[in-house]
């Protein structure tokens, strides 16, 4: 028996290594998915809840990070679906975390906008956009979180930087004195969103 406890205390260890680290970007997806601080938090707390309950059910050879999110993801997508019918308004103030670094002084409009921008993309452009662009992670893991294929989540990504772009060159014109694309922090030529994949 006490060869069990050995192994079972090393499988605890071994799990809690591999989730921990994971925990402020689950946050910061939840976040951006659900844009209600508490009830992210509240959906944080559940996916740690299944991924410890069932991480004996994890296939061995499946990358942890995406079954994690995995979890998160189809967790959110209920709570959505429950309140699609009785719908919130978007507290900017509770959004803004999940933008990891926050911008300087001059850029404080842009980022507003950007932030803005994010919140009202769908919900199908916004989750792709959050996990490879904020969260880094790969097409395929994007893919696997979502249970779509890899075309389908490069699809969503170029369409929600299309958009954002398009709403980033709008409110740059919209600016006394500015014109598109010709900001201080913008080289004519350049892309405004950088390329993350």
């Amino acid at each position: 028996m006490p060869s069990d406890r050995t192994s079972q205390r090393s499988n605890m260890t071994d799990m809690a290594c591999l989730i921990e680290p994971m925990i402020p970007a689950l946050r910061r997806y939840a976040r951006g998915l659900l844009r209600d601080r508490a009830a992210a938090d509240d959906l944080v707390q559940d996916c740690l809840e299944r991924a410890i309950t069932h991480w004996s059910r994890r296939r061995q050879d499946s990358d942890p990070r995406a079954w994690v999110f995995t979890i998160l993801h189809n967790l959110a997508m209920t709570r959505v679906r429950r309140q699609a019918s009785r719908p919130q308004p978007v507290d900017l103030a509770a959004v803004e975390d999940w933008v990891p670094v926050p911008p300087a002084q001059e850029d404080g409009l842009r980022y507003r906008a950007l932030v803005q921008t994010l919140s009202q993309l769908p919900e199908d452009q916004r989750a792709v956009l959050l996990l490879v662009g904020i969260e880094d992670l790969s097409y395929a893991a994007a893919a696997e979180v979502l249970g779509i294929p890899i075309g389908t989540v490069m699809s969503r990504l170029s369409r929600a930087r299309e958009r954002l772009s398009r709403t980033i060159d709008r409110n740059d014109s919209s600016q006394p004195g500015q014109s598109p694309n010709h900001s201080p922090h913008h080289s004519p030529g350049q892309p405004l969103l950088r390329r993350v994949k």
